[in-house]
């Protein structure tokens, strides 16, 4: 009534506007009305598939087929599309190598029993899955089969990168001897990580236990009768274990950071960019102060410590076989760019997931002189293979296949290759530049 004495219209009217501003705003709304999917068997194969690669079982996707097609699928029709499906990626696999040379990263996956696992490799610049076999046990046998299979079909390859498991180094000692084997640089700072936490958990649980021991320490020293159990150290004894244990964990803290970062593709300090003899030296340093850490800890974490250095000692020659190439080109590139000038690239292609910017972002900012060679380092940086994480990015798309199939067959496997060498995956910091996956040895 208000309104209507406002405008000066009446009642009806109003209520007549109203209704018809409603029924506008429905109208531009509401999505438009799905069409009926069309009954005819082309557009079948292609809905199948898309249901099937979102890990969707044989079941769920007559289930979801249903729901948009008046008739539905039968299940028979499925597993045929299925199995023709199969059997052209087994084909496309077995026929489609690339024309160059490339880098491999290898490693399994188990199945969910545990009595066999799937063998992928996967090219570590570009992620494509040259091969993915299984179940199969995990011996040097099933990986030389898999390497002498991409040979015959034609796959060279001049580096392989892996997690240092004892029968694919086994089948790459075999098959290419003389070929260069980088251990994978993420395994072996993840392993560190996880001695740490043990490090850093022992010093939490002291420091918990020390309120107790303060208060038993007290009654003593007014001569009660302590309460409770008998720790394992009480008073000045809890107070110099706690300061051991912070001593430790301190210690190994430091020193696993500065072995992460003297394992990267490119290492600079106050001197600038290092070359491999400095980075050299200053790892048998950290080692150095590693094993007198280790020696100087209580009997508990020693004996880990221990066997962390002497891993890190046998692993180091591998861990730095990408190193060689960096340095040579840095060395090349010195009298068109200086040492300084190949400090400030540095800080900048180190902190480019910081920044949001990828290398030709980088180039794009630097002047002008400086950009021929530039980008000759930037890209020796980017292909340097020093960490597995293509095979393991692929192993995350494979696991919810794994859950939901149990098992996968060879067409299956292959199915998944292919699906996975023809996506496109955006660039997450640039959408500009599209990748097929994202290495985390470049701009993710």
């Amino acid at each position: 009534m208000q309104m209507s004495r406002e405008y000066q219209v009446s009642r009806p009217t109003r209520y007549a506007w109203r209704d018809q501003a409603q029924a506008a705003l429905l109208a531009a709304f509401t999505p438009p009305a799905t069409t009926e999917v069309s009954s005819s068997s082309t557009m079948t194969p292609r809905q199948v598939l898309a249901l099937w690669i979102t890990h969707a079982s044989v079941r769920g996707i007559q289930y979801a087929l249903a729901e948009v097609r008046p008739r539905g699928v039968s299940r028979e029709t499925i597993t045929t599309i299925l199995a023709e499906a199969d059997q052209r990626a087994r084909t496309w696999m077995q026929t489609h190598v690339p024309d160059r040379t490339r880098a491999l990263a290898l490693d399994e996956i188990y199945a969910n029993d545990r009595r066999g696992a799937y063998l992928n490799v996967v090219d570590v610049h570009s992620g494509a899955v040259w091969a993915s076999e299984g179940p199969l046990a995990v011996d040097t046998e099933s990986w030389i089969l898999v390497r002498w299979e991409l040979q015959a079909r034609g796959l060279r390859w001049e580096r392989v990168v892996l997690d240092g498991g004892a029968p694919m180094l086994a089948a790459c000692r075999t098959v290419t001897p003389t070929m260069i084997v980088q251990s994978d640089t993420w395994h072996v700072t993840h392993t560190c990580a996880q001695v740490l936490a043990r490090l850093q958990r022992v010093v939490t649980q002291l420091k918990a236990r020390r309120p107790a021991a303060e208060r038993r320490a007290a009654r003593i020293a007014a001569g009660q009768r302590p309460r409770g159990r008998t720790p394992n150290a009480g008073g000045e004894d809890h107070a110099q274990a706690l300061a051991t244990a912070r001593r430790v964990a301190d210690g190994v803290a430091y020193l696993t950071n500065e072995l992460r970062n003297l394992l990267a593709v490119v290492v600079y300090d106050a001197r600038g960019v290092l070359d491999a003899r400095q980075r050299q030296t200053e790892l048998e340093a950290v080692l150095a102060l590693l094993a007198e850490v280790a020696d100087t800890a209580p009997s508990p974490p020693q004996a880990m410590l221990q066997r962390l250095h002497a891993s890190l000692l046998e692993r180091l020659p591998q861990l730095l076989t990408f190193v060689a190439h960096v340095d040579q080109v840095q060395r090349d590139l010195r009298a068109v760019l200086p040492p300084n000038q190949q400090a400030v690239l540095a800080w900048a292609w180190r902190h480019r997931r910081t920044l949001r910017r990828s290398s030709t972002d980088i180039l794009a900012a630097i002047l002008c002189d400086w950009r021929p060679a530039a980008r000759v380092l930037l890209a020796a940086w980017d292909d340097a293979v020093h960490v597995s994480s293509a095979v393991e990015y692929y192993h995350s798309i494979m696991r919810p296949h794994l859950a939901v199939h149990r098992t996968l067959s060879t067409g299956m496997l292959a199915l998944l290759a292919v699906w996975h060498n023809h996506r496109i995956f955006t660039n997450r910091v640039n959408p500009r530049h599209p990748w097929h996956f994202f290495p985390s040895n470049r701009t993710p």
